[in-house]
């Protein structure tokens, strides 16, 4: 990737980031002059950022205003749940069964991420972290495309309640789901593995939409 394009990824993936966990709230509006100067680079990659943004739905452009924070479509959440749901706790067993078992030193260490990025209550930081814990179990699966959908499927996932739980014994409890899934896949258990995964994108629906559970 280019360094243009490196810096448009940054860019989507942080503003992605806050806009996801509800830092940066729907209604709020966003100039490309203004988020330049924020992360300090050149207005094309954030305006290319943004513009992926829009196509995720996250922001819609507001003509001579700049672009403006989506609502959050209980709809869309739970259909992209219910995706991730027929995927993702299904790999998470097929990995846990597979012989010889993945090495996962690099996703423990990502666990122990997650975690501390959960007590300190930075928001995208913890999802960033979480985003690259289950992409990387997720590619033991040993299928790509996999791996790219469930990629996607995250991104275009909204977690309206997610700052509500700064400081929750919630947010933690999730947090540490990620230590109780890689525990399950290093021992090989299936059944534990795939009931972990489909409880923790239930939250989606939950704890992380501002519902009760």
């Amino acid at each position: 990737m280019d360094e243009g394009g490196t810096i448009r990824a940054r860019v989507e993936h942080d503003l992605g980031s806050r806009i996801a966990a509800g830092v940066i709230p729907p209604g709020a509006l966003l100039s490309v002059p203004t988020l330049a100067a924020e992360y300090a680079v050149s207005a094309t990659p954030v305006r290319e950022a943004v513009l992926e943004l829009e196509r995720r739905g996250f922001v819609t452009a507001a003509r001579n205003r700049g672009f403006v924070v989506t609502p959050v479509d209980p709809a869309h959440a739970d259909h992209v749940a219910a995706v991730r749901d027929l995927l993702e706790p299904a790999a998470m067993r097929a990995v846990a069964e597979r012989r010889p078992a993945p090495d996962l030193a690099a996703a423990r260490a990502l666990a122990d991420e997650v975690a501390r990025e959960a007590a300190a209550g930075d928001l995208a930081a913890y999802l960033d972290a979480d985003r690259r814990f289950h992409l990387a179990l997720t590619a033991f699966a040993g299928n790509p495309m996999l791996t790219a959908v469930v990629d996607d499927l995250r991104r275009r996932t909204r977690l309206p309640g997610l700052q509500a739980l700064v400081g929750s014994t919630e947010l933690q409890r999730s947090a540490a789901e990620h230590h109780e899934l890689s525990e399950a896949i290093e021992r090989g258990d299936g059944d534990a593995a795939e009931s972990v995964t489909r409880r923790h994108i239930g939250h989606t629906r939950g704890w992380w939409a501002g519902r009760p559970e």
